[in-house]
């Protein structure tokens, strides 16, 4: 098998666990909480989640990119994971604390003084992640992507029952510790409950042996390797701060900049999340890209055809995704039944987002060269301007167009991001991307979607003649596309 086609095998498995998780959440919890939710209880969630985002970056602390570029030879991997993991658990133990402690004042800065709670839920929800995320990574660099996916199913499988079994069963029986004011707080609980269960799923995986079919290597712990690692991940911290601003910070800036009572912002907050997560196809094949490109990119670093391989790989996912876009577009008439109905005036916000999440893939693919170059020191320039894109444009956007605004930003904020990645990227570190195939099929996937709403206002109403339609539409982009690009493909895929 080539090494691209591995490359895409790893993808559709990662990409089950992915799949498999956002559908549901797509098809079942999203229907069903903004169901069980009104707006602003589904606001006051989005806002939580979204300092979540922040926290878990330094939880993490990145260490998990530097296991794959440190640990990416067999020989070093055993010390390379203790040295992370000291770092990683060192840092989680010291958070978790100090949130425990400080639980009831930062409630209060949140503007949620009685619910100190969900500050403690999110600092275990927290710690149990971060504990999860070095064993996570060492499965994906040795190609166990099969577990990966058993450990992100079961997580979901944990949530969703414990959710149901809180919100539905425990009230229908009368279970004596339910009460309904506190139904947030199950959510928060069921979480909780589900990132604990991937920790007891992964403790093979703590292990401080190495094996292979033919040696076994035990862990030692080395101080200079653990500076290395500092050194290399502490740039990403700075990135992955940025990326956090970039990818949640327009939920906070809503609350904070729309007029109105914490309750009034809090309904929009929650009208934006809802919607939100219909662009969760575009995120779910970024993700499994992800998973499966950044351990890739370092296992064949050292292949002397290695750049472009990296192109190919750029081209090969900008095809898929813009397939995901035009797809979801076309049926946004279906979609638009997996929220309530009183989210659906956000969905105009659909196309921008995942246009966002095609640019976001587009940047995870280009930002291999720092990472292969031990630059990363550029991945906090770049999350840097990006985080100024964001803010600028949320701060004007927001108090004038509300949270249209918000996915505007966002949008403008990875394209901006993916041109200097690019234009950087091309100075230090040369890789061979058709660039302007690339863009000439994100504008024909934008191009196709407007000709079909074009079209479709000439077609009658009926549900089933409209859904024919749909079909068609989409069948010619996809031969279109394939009949272009079918030799290009097969040449991509044979070069390995």
């Amino acid at each position: 098998m080539s090494i691209l086609k591995k490359l895409f095998s790893q993808v559709a498995l990662y990409g089950i666990s992915s799949i498999i998780g956002r559908l549901v959440t797509f098809v079942f919890l999203t229907p069903y909480l903004t169901r069980a939710f009104a707006p602003k209880e589904l606001g006051l969630q989005t806002d939580l989640y979204a300092y979540a985002a922040f926290l878990l970056i330094l939880f993490s602390f990145r260490v998990e990119t530097a296991f794959f570029n440190f640990g990416k030879n067999f020989e070093n991997r055993a010390h390379s994971f203790l040295s992370a993991a000291s770092i990683l658990y060192g840092a989680t133990f010291l958070l978790t604390a100090l949130l425990l402690i400080f639980a009831a004042p930062i409630a209060v800065w949140l503007e949620y003084p009685d619910k100190s709670a969900f500050v403690a839920y999110f600092g275990l929800i927290l710690a149990f992640d971060a504990l999860a995320a070095l064993p996570l990574a060492r499965l994906r660099l040795e190609n166990k992507a099969k577990k990966f996916a058993l450990v992100k199913i079961m997580n979901l499988v944990v949530q969703i029952f414990a959710i149901l079994f809180f919100l539905e069963i425990a009230p229908r029986y009368g279970l004596s510790f339910y009460k309904a004011e506190n139904r947030v707080d199950y959510v928060f609980l069921a979480n909780l409950i589900a990132s604990a269960s991937s920790v007891l799923l992964l403790l093979p995986q703590f292990s401080l042996t190495f094996w292979t079919k033919n040696e076994s290597i035990k862990a030692v712990f080395d101080w200079q390797l653990c500076k290395k690692i500092l050194f290399y991940s502490f740039p990403l911290v700075l990135a992955g701060l940025a990326g956090a601003v970039n990818e949640v910070l327009d939920r906070i800036l809503l609350k904070n900049l729309l007029t109105g009572s914490v309750e009034e912002r809090l309904y929009e907050v929650g009208i934006y999340g809802g919607c939100y997560k219909i662009a969760i196809f575009m995120n779910l094949f970024t993700q499994a890209f992800n998973y499966a490109a950044e351990p890739f990119f370092f296992r064949e670093s050292n292949r002397q055809d290695a750049r472009q391989i990296y192109a190919d790989v750029s081209y090969l996912f900008n095809l898929a995704a813009c397939a995901g876009f035009v797809s979801v577009m076309l049926f946004m008439d279906l979609g638009q039944y997996f929220v309530a109905e009183a989210y659906r005036v956000g969905l105009v916000i659909v196309p921008i987002l995942l246009l966002a999440n095609l640019f976001l893939g587009l940047y995870y693919n280009l930002a291999a060269w720092f990472k292969l170059a031990n630059k990363t020191q550029f991945a906090a320039y770049i999350g840097f301007f990006g985080a100024a894109i964001t803010l600028i444009l949320n701060f004007l956007l927001i108090p004038k167009i509300g949270y249209l605004g918000a996915a505007w930003a966002t949008l403008g904020c990875y394209l901006a991001m993916v041109l200097l990645c690019y234009v950087l990227g091309q100075r230090h570190f040369p890789i061979p991307y058709q660039t302007g195939r690339i863009c000439a099929h994100i504008v024909a996937a934008v191009g196709f979607w407007q000709l079909f709403l074009f079209i479709k206002s000439f077609v009658g109403a009926d549900f089933w003649l409209m859904q024919g339609f749909n079909f068609a539409f989409l069948a010619v982009y996809l031969v279109a596309v394939a009949f272009l690009e079918k030799n290009k493909v097969l040449k991509m895929l044979k070069r390995v």
